[in-house]
């Protein structure tokens, strides 16, 4: 069994140790550090369809809304919700939900509107079905920026529970890894597996294809719904313009260059980024050389991991 268990175990003892070393750290470091292990689990969602199915999703953002919004509006106080959402439904206005199903709620929305549009979407393949994410990920920028009633529009949902710290971060981001090892080790997803590397020989042998792309669809959109939680929560806000085309870009980013083929490559992935990202933010910020200030054009860190990006695709598209 410690055999089959030992990938798992290796995962979650190695973000164990980060959070712990990053406890000691000053208490920027650590909300930094709790950001990237809610990028982790987005990644790990994300994971959870792309490297089983071999199709690109640019739509598990647009689940992390979900989850974002269903969770503040159910966790938030009565009295903050009749300022900033004076026409919310009764039954919604005056709920005010624990955080914890309040995330749970936000995971399940998220996967039951995956449930809904996967069906159709599931049927497509390649190129085709990417675009069809991306589509996903439009049409709920839209839908989120422009429903003022239930989600404020284009202004800040705030007064949510901040409930997120580095503990409760590292808590969910175990439970994310042990989610998609027990999901890549079922029957599914080796069929799913199978169909990744063979789509035409995998329906041929009576492999139902559309179906076992549904469930991880479903299962990669709960715990993006959950990364959303935790992240609206961390902020203390929910903004439409927070889980759009820089998250996307982002988490694709994390998969890509950790290897999308793999759990182990997803997490790598997440947390080399997430170091890189901060070193970048900091050559940006700049420093001080005698009386002169050195620092790198704004947007530097963008342009490195595009670049970074694009040699891993050419000379190492396995991650």
């Amino acid at each position: 069994i410690l055999q089959r268990l030992w990938p798992v175990l290796a995962l979650a003892a190695v973000i164990a140790a980060i959070a712990v070393a990053a406890s000691f750290a000053p208490a920027v470091l650590q909300r930094r550090t709790t950001q990237g292990l809610i990028n982790l689990i987005a990644v790990v969602g994300l994971y959870v369809f792309v490297g089983n199915s071999g199709v690109l999703s640019f739509g598990n953002v647009a689940f992390m809304a979900i989850g974002a919004y269903v969770s503040a509006l159910l966790t938030m106080k009565p009295a903050a919700k009749s300022v900033f959402l004076p026409d919310l439904p009764a039954v919604i206005a005056h709920a005010e939900w624990p955080t914890l199903p309040g995330a749970l709620a936000g995971g399940i929305a998220a996967a039951l509107v995956a449930l809904v549009i996967g069906w159709p979407l599931m049927r497509l393949s390649g190129i085709s079905a990417s675009i069809a994410t991306f589509a996903i990920l439009v049409v709920a920028n839209v839908v989120f920026g422009n429903w003022t009633s239930v989600t404020g529009g284009q202004n800040s949902l705030m007064g949510l529970p901040a409930y997120i710290d580095l503990w409760t971060a590292l808590a969910w981001a175990v439970a994310a890894i042990v989610i998609a090892f027990a999901y890549q080790e079922t029957r599914s997803a080796l069929l799913l597996r199978a169909s990744r590397e063979d789509e035409a020989a995998a329906q041929a042998a009576g492999v139902d294809v559309v179906r076992h792309r549904l469930i991880a669809f479903v299962i990669s959109a709960f715990l993006s719904g959950v990364a959303g939680v935790l992240l609206g929560h961390f902020l203390g806000i929910v903004r439409v313009e927070n889980f759009y085309l820089d998250l996307t870009f982002l988490i694709v980013a994390m998969l890509v260059i950790g290897g999308r083929g793999s759990l182990t490559g997803a997490v790598a992935g997440a947390v080399v980024i997430a170091a890189l990202t901060e070193v970048l933010r900091e050559i940006e910020v700049g420093f001080q050389v005698g009386k002169t200030s050195i620092a790198a054009p704004a947007g530097t860190g963008d342009v490195i991991l595009a670049l970074i990006m694009l040699l891993i695709i050419l000379l190492r598209p396995d991650g």
